[in-house]
């Protein structure tokens, strides 16, 4: 694959299309068994809270990855994510309800760099609360 999304035409301060991101009890298991993270703090809401957590909270690398999302999407080729980082600021909360939680994320074209790349920033929020902090990625450009 090859990015749609042409250097020539990105600018600083280029908004990406914002999504919206459910999260539910059954989403925390199927990651758990898709990536080996059994603690209890995503799944045991009794454990959750005897260690000081509102309730069962999302995994850490289930919340970066739904928000890189946004990225993907746009430039259309995983593959061109060169770089990505997060700062974990706050947990994404997912009561035991049938709503669950949500995860928002809105991203815009922070820097344009050498060859072809750019950087964009992500704001990633949960229950109006910023979950992610310092979350960029460098994605290379066709």
């Amino acid at each position: 694959m090859t990015a749609k999304v042409q250097y020539a035409d990105v600018e600083v301060g280029t908004e990406l299309p914002a999504q919206t991101f459910p999260v539910t009890r059954a989403t925390l298991v199927q990651y758990a068994g898709a990536s080996g993270d059994f603690n209890p703090i995503h799944w045991n809401e009794k454990f959750a809270k005897e260690v000081g957590l509102p309730d069962v909270i999302a995994h850490g690398m289930f919340t970066m990855a739904e928000a890189i999302r946004v990225v993907t999407d746009w430039v259309g080729d995983p593959g061109a994510v060169v770089e990505y980082g997060v700062r974990f600021t706050r947990p994404v909360v997912v009561p035991n309800d049938d709503q669950g939680a949500t995860i928002e994320v809105s991203g815009k074209v922070a820097a344009k760099l050498d060859d072809d790349t750019v950087r964009v920033d992500l704001l990633v929020k949960s229950a109006g609360q910023k979950v992610l902090g310092m979350s960029r990625a460098v994605v290379r450009l066709a």
